[in-house]
């Protein structure tokens, strides 16, 4: 069987829908393939969604526990694993579906199957079914994203280990577990297996959690991550891992003490991500591939090919959806030959822990490498009416400012819903906004987004519900 397509998006996630929904309103014959039923991709089947559906009910657990200091007392909450599962998985089949009734509203040809290239304008697609198809396109994207990396060398029953994926099922709750690696992927899954009932250990070979978060804002997240965490091991390596009747034997090697091997139920492995290419048949195309094992591209997100673009996890850091959306759109207007990049001065990163960690624009670890002229502009919500009245204190709004020009740079923000508030941050970064014109721009009061604000209003040492001349 054989179909001509103008467009053909391989891999169904944040980054081809949007791309292949986008050039189908713009009149473009589209053919989108993916192995799942609908389209979604990682995001929404193994990811982001399910993983913060989980994350929400593990904060209603934590709420519960922590209302007692504000006498409030609730029973010890019962957890029907089955029905938790059931909840996960019906956000996930809803809004997967919804996308599938929005593939056929724009009348794309969707097509269940493995994509790989035959050649620089043919894709050769296999079917669950084993049957073939031969799809001839004009242009391609590739968005075929990120797989978890695997430990190597591990001599233990495969049940007893768990990458992200397979933690988002919440097949059990073990008594103890080990999660290996402390980036966001593992404090997010680490915090609602904590919040279930589990006695969690973080394991981290890097001096600190969250690498690239200012240590400021990050600190205030390992504070209280420590308070339910039974252990955070930093500058530690895992050795070994062995097979034990009671569960998993893991040795260490660094600074925890006598005691270096401990025993754990499972182990979660969370140590980073990788581009998903193997199998796509680029060896067939003009297509390169960088050391680091992503896909090539200028900033029009054209491959070395001249008929194929990629988009996404696959062509590098930062592995985010929202960045996979924003390249589909550049590369479709490039498509369209409208002519446009892909140079964002703001992409916000959230940690969805509790409290929330996000960020956009240049760090402050950032504005130090590269010798930047600024200065930092920190309001505590020590000082905020609204996260007073919630008893969440604990945050920090922070903008990081160019003493010359006072244009806003970059944005750090640690509290409750720090992931709803980056993006005031991120359009004020994204739009080159000065200090002066965002600290006139009026709040709503009493909210937590006026925190930014008055962390502006602190440049100019005039902040209303904070005193801090401005130093001369």
């Amino acid at each position: 069987m054989k179909i001509n397509t103008e467009l053909a998006v391989i891999g169904a996630g944040p980054g081809g829908y949007t791309a292949a929904f986008l050039a189908a309103d713009m009149g473009i014959k589209v053919t989108l393939i993916d192995k799942e039923e609908n389209p979604g991709g990682v995001c929404l089947y193994r990811g982001c969604i399910p993983s913060k559906a989980l994350l929400h009910i593990a904060k209603l657990i934590t709420e519960t526990q922590e209302a007692e200091k504000w006498g409030i007392k609730f029973n010890k909450p019962e957890i029907d694993i089955d029905k938790l599962r059931e909840f996960k998985n019906s956000v996930v089949n809803k809004l997967t579906g919804g996308l599938g009734v929005l593939v056929n509203q724009r009348k794309i040809n969707y097509v269940k199957g493995t994509a790989s290239f035959l050649n620089s304008t043919t894709l050769l697609v296999e079917k669950d079914n084993n049957e073939k198809i031969e799809i001839e396109f004009e242009k391609a994207i590739l968005a075929t994203g990120s797989v978890p990396i695997q430990l190597q060398g591990i001599q233990v029953k495969p049940e007893k280990i768990m990458n992200s994926t397979q933690a988002l099922e919440i097949e059990e709750i073990p008594k103890r577990l080990l999660v290996i690696g402390g980036g966001y992927i593992g404090l997010e899954l680490g915090s609602v297996y904590s919040a279930l009932g589990s006695k969690v250990t973080f394991v981290e070979m890097l001096p600190s959690i969250l690498t690239g978060a200012d240590r400021d804002l990050k600190n205030i997240v390992y504070k209280k991550i420590s308070t339910m965490a039974e252990n955070i091991f930093l500058n530690t390596k895992v050795v070994s891992l062995t097979d034990h009747s009671g569960g998993v034997e893991v040795t260490f090697d660094g600074d925890i003490g006598e005691e270096k091997t401990k025993l754990f139920d499972k182990v979660l492995s969370s140590i980073g991500r990788r581009p998903s290419t193997v199998g796509l048949g680029l060896e067939n195309t003009k297509v390169k591939i960088t050391e680091k094992g992503f896909v090539e591209v200028n900033e029009k997100l054209e491959t070395n090919d001249p008929t194929i673009y990629a988009i996404g996890d696959i062509i590098g850091n930062p592995m985010l959806a929202h960045k996979a959306s924003a390249e589909a759109k550049v590369t479709v207007k490039n498509i369209l030959k409208m002519e446009t990049t892909f140079n964002p001065k703001s992409i916000p990163a959230v940690v969805f822990t509790d409290p929330e960690l996000a960020w956009c624009g240049i760090t402050e670890i950032e504005a130090k490498e590269k010798n930047l002229d600024v200065e930092v502009a920190r309001f505590p919500w020590s000082a905020s009416g609204r996260a007073t009245t919630i008893d969440r204190n604990e945050g920090i709004t922070k903008l990081i400012i160019d003493k010359k020009t006072e244009i806003i740079l970059g944005v750090g923000i640690v509290g409750v819903n720090a992931g709803e508030l980056i993006a005031e941050g991120a359009m004020a970064v994204e739009l080159g906004l000065k200090v002066e014109q965002a600290a006139e721009v009026i709040h709503a009061h009493p909210t937590l987004s006026e925190t930014f604000m008055e962390a502006s209003e602190l440049f100019f040492g005039k902040c209303t519900h904070l005193y801090r001349p401005k130093k001369k």
